[in-house]
């Protein structure tokens, strides 16, 4: 037929018996196409990997990334950043390279805090909301943006650099606090059929999961558009990100591969600073699924991880010069270190014999001290 892959043959066309007529899309004989970018709203928990995934795309694809902070942007002529500089960033990434800004990728991190409130309604103008919203529109969608070039506030005698937006990829993420609420309000509203053979729909039981459910399981009910709508986003605004993606709270097997595995693993990180005094860190299986149950009730997903290991091993990494002269070479974290707050088991035995024996001498001489202390006050 036409001078382009099609989208149903011939072939297909004559042996088609299907109840519904296909659709021709054949290409007519030299008819340019041109491939429109698909924007991303990644809605998920915090400490789900919401920026890791946008990070390890750019680099997988090698592009200029740049995360920008969607709490700092104002509307135009009020105090805050316009949302020119999330395009500057991108440019500062790439070298100061317009054809490569042009091809890059921009993560709008904390997305959810530019929904419209609820009391917005009273106020004149919401101008880190709604006023924020309006003003991405245009450079979501596709259009050529004057940029300052030194970045800053636009000075109309300043230089400016033309930036084509419609080839820059914009993914957005946010933990939407909340937003199960919304779900739950549109699956209850739901129009109920009543009557002999009718399917009874949007029941409590259908809207309410399940008690013993755990957090972030594959069942729960996707975000639709007019969830975003209802959270409080402007329909055009969540029309211009045609994909949107759900994370799920990390579970307490992924969390264990996140501290041990990556490359640059935290785990892997405490490692290092323990090597640095000669002392070599052991983690049993116990104590790593210790620490990932204490980051899931904390609620803060892999963002807690780092705070909960720095409150287990603080003590021992401020003990680890005074090991390393005890003749100490390894140090085992077990789940008694994290759950009871027990010393690491220290190898070989002879030097942990001695760190014990150095303690115990410290604490009788500590407490000598306060005696002597106590003493001189009464005397005074």
């Amino acid at each position: 037929a036409g001078g382009g892959p099609t989208g149903c043959g011939e072939g297909l066309a004559a042996e088609w018996e299907g109840a519904e007529p296909l659709v021709g899309l054949e290409r007519g004989e030299g008819e340019g196409l041109e491939m429109d970018k698909s924007n991303i709203m990644l809605v998920g928990p915090t400490g789900s990997g919401k920026t890791l995934l946008a990070r390890t795309l750019a680099r997988l694809v090698d592009v200029p990334f740049t995360i920008a902070d969607a709490t700092s942007l104002t509307q135009a002529g009020y105090v805050g950043e316009d949302v020119e500089s999330v395009l500057h960033k991108l440019y500062v990434a790439s070298g100061q390279n317009v054809e490569a800004t042009q091809l890059g990728i921009v993560y709008l991190d904390e997305v959810d805090k530019v929904a419209r409130k609820a009391d917005a309604i009273a106020m004149t103008r919401d101008v880190s909301g709604e006023g924020v919203q309006q003003a991405l529109l245009k450079m979501l969608e596709g259009s050529v943006v004057n940029v300052p070039e030194k970045g800053g506030r636009k000075n109309p005698r300043g230089e400016y650099v033309a930036i084509d937006t419609s080839n820059i990829l914009f993914i957005c993420g946010g933990a939407f606090s909340g937003m199960q609420a919304v779900v739950e309000e549109r699956m209850r509203t739901k129009v109920t059929h009543i009557g002999f053979q009718a399917e009874v729909k949007g029941g409590a039981a259908e809207a309410a999961p399940a008690k013993d459910a755990p957090k972030g399981v594959a069942g729960t009910p996707p975000v639709l558009v007019e969830d975003l709508i209802a959270y409080g986003f402007l329909p055009e605004f969540v029309g211009r990100f045609p994909v949107t993606t759900q994370l799920h709270e990390l579970t307490e097997a992924q969390m264990v591969e996140v501290m041990s595995r990556p490359r640059n693993a935290l785990l892997k990180q405490y490692s290092a600073l323990f090597a640095a005094d000669q002392v070599q860190l052991h983690v049993t299986q116990g104590a790593l699924h210790a620490i990932a149950r204490r980051a899931r009730q904390s609620a803060t997903g892999a963002r807690g991880l780092r705070s909960i290991v720095e409150a287990v091993l603080l003590d021992s990494m401020f003990e680890l010069p005074g090991w390393r002269t005890a003749g100490v070479h390894h140090a085992v974290l077990t789940a008694a270190t994290v759950e009871q707050g027990a010393s690491l088991d220290l190898w070989p035995l002879a030097a942990r014999r001695k760190v014990e024996a150095d303690a115990a001498k410290s604490e009788v001489g500590g407490s000598t001290d306060e005696e002597a202390a106590v003493s001189a006050v009464g005397g005074l």
